[in-house]
């Protein structure tokens, strides 16, 4: 269900991003973000040549991510980073 109005500063939030705008709130590249895109991962719609990203859809992204990592975790699964492997120091 879509949620309209105007949030407590009085402006409606925006519904659509954009790549450089998920680039941003993720952390990431712009092409780690185009890349979530155009393999379906990130919902996204194409308006003329740009890429829109639904917030809503950013925010289901983000919490499957995080459902992802817990599983991973839950099983052992989930990789080491060797940047912060502490048993290399």
């Amino acid at each position: 269900m879509l949620k309209t109005g105007f949030g407590q500063n009085g402006v409606m939030p925006a519904r659509f991003l954009q790549i450089n705008d998920v680039a941003e709130i993720l952390n990431i590249s712009v092409r780690q973000a185009y890349s979530l895109v155009t393999t379906g991962e990130l919902p996204a719609i194409k308006v003329g040549r740009s890429w829109r990203i639904e917030a809503e859809e950013l925010e289901a992204y983000i919490k499957r991510a995080y459902a992802a990592t817990r599983q991973q975790v839950a099983d052992g699964t989930l990789a080491s980073d060797p940047e912060f492997d502490e048993s290399q120091n």
